[in-house]
């Protein structure tokens, strides 16, 4: 059984058990969470597609850890004018666990 979910505004394919990382989410290490935005539920063959969101289908997750990932460089130039500019950014993620999928 798998579903297509949407989290934090990306849509992923859960399984019972997968573990994912997601944008932040707003809640504390060990906490339990729901999605309600499920878009698609595979039920051994028996599909459900949403229009746009399956009614009553449900994930619920619980947040394993908050982490950064890896760093990305932001390098900007325009040549023969002497204008670099250089930049890192590191995205924050929740890294969650799905627990269960109702629907």
């Amino acid at each position: 059984m798998y579903a297509i979910v949407e989290i934090a505004g990306q849509q992923f394919k859960v399984e019972k058990d997968k573990k994912l990382f997601v944008h932040q989410l707003e809640a504390k290490e060990g906490d339990s969470v729901d999605f309600e935005k499920v878009l698609l539920v595979d039920n051994d063959g028996k599909v459900a597609v949403g229009t746009p969101t399956v009614k009553g289908a449900k994930v619920t997750a619980k947040v394993l850890d908050h982490v950064k990932g890896d760093k990305v460089i932001v390098f900007k130039k325009k040549r023969r004018k002497g204008y670099k500019v250089k930049n890192g950014h590191r995205q924050n993620y929740t890294q969650i666990q799905v627990e269960s999928i109702v629907g």
